[in-house]
């Protein structure tokens, strides 16, 4: 699976071309087509964040947040459903970021305080 393909499973039902995807990745540090590597905590949240872009840029278009109504369905609290998926999306990113500073410091710290 490429980066590109991982963030299309982030962002599902949102339609860019590949072009505007290629945008965000490179705006993140990420190539659309290098491996995606599941194990790789970087570069899982350098995704996530890519995805909280996308959403961002959604959510700076006020004529999507508006209510829809086609025939007998209606969507509903777009802007807010919106909201909420950003604020999960921004969660994620920093306990991904705690994770990779304790991954960082698993040597730990050693304090000497006395010397002979």
């Amino acid at each position: 699976m490429t980066n590109q393909e991982r963030l299309l499973m982030e962002t599902k039902g949102i339609m860019l071309t590949t072009d505007e995807i290629n945008v965000y990745l490179a705006e993140n540090g990420l190539n659309a087509n290098d491996i995606y590597n599941p194990s790789d905590k970087a570069q899982t949240r350098k995704i996530y964040e890519t995805a909280l872009s996308i959403l961002e840029s959604i959510a700076n278009s006020p004529s999507s947040l508006k209510d829809y109504k086609h025939d007998d369905m209606t969507v509903s609290q777009f802007g807010e459903n919106l909201m909420a998926r950003i604020d999960q999306l921004e969660n994620k990113i920093h306990k991904l970021k705690i994770e990779e500073s304790k991954a960082a410091n698993v040597s730990g710290s050693f304090f000497m305080l006395f010397d002979r």
